[in-house]
């Protein structure tokens, strides 16, 4: 097997939560820098744009390709930000994280009735798991991406744009860490060398 170029795990994770975050303190504070009330989530949508690019960039700079999973996020983020700026409407944004999400859970549902589990594609680097493990684990997933295009539908419907902003940072991404971790344990139980030696 050849060695994947891989980036630094700090590295990574700044340019995944970098632009989530400038997106945050773009919407808090823009109006200290002069804009209006009603123009913060423009001004942290054009931001975030813009930043979710140059991560795109900066990784396509070091490893030579693109993952999957952040691609199609900031391809939506183009297209939905762009609409939100252009008719100057923040339902768009406000759904990106809905369409991603649901997107995720249907392609991952797809793979598996194809009987081609996709999340096995997405992290074969990182983990070795049984045909049983990866297909367990990818319907797992695509539970929990249908689980948040829900709440998120819940949330921006039923809440302020603040709320909402504060959720997609302070509330999605904490669930999704959670939620990865408590996978541990099908982890472990279906780790492919314990099986080879069964």
């Amino acid at each position: 097997m050849t060695d994947e170029k891989r980036l630094p795990p700090l590295l990574k994770l700044a340019l995944e939560l970098g632009p989530l975050a400038l997106f945050f303190i773009a919407n808090a504070y823009a109006g200290r820098f002069g804009f209006a009330e009603s123009q913060r989530i423009f001004v942290a949508t054009a931001l975030f744009i813009g930043a979710t690019m140059v991560a795109l960039g900066v990784s396509y700079a070091l490893l030579r390709k693109l993952p999957i999973m952040p691609l199609v996020s900031g391809v939506v983020v183009v297209v939905f930000g762009g609409l939100t700026l252009f008719l100057q409407d923040e339902t768009f944004i406000k759904l990106k994280p809905t369409i991603v999400n649901t997107m995720f859970g249907v392609i991952l549902l797809g793979g598996l009735y194809f009987r081609k589990p996709l999340l096995e594609i997405v992290l074969d680097s990182v983990f070795a798991l049984t045909e049983e493990g990866w297909r367990k684990l990818t319907l797992r997933w695509a539970l929990f991406f249908f689980a948040l295009a829900a709440l998120n539908e819940v949330v921006w419907r039923t809440q302020s744009t603040d709320f909402w902003v504060s959720f997609k940072v302070f509330g999605i991404m904490p669930l999704t860490i959670a939620f990865a971790l408590a996978q541990t344990p099908l982890l472990l139980r279906h780790e492919a060398k314990k099986a080879e030696e069964a």
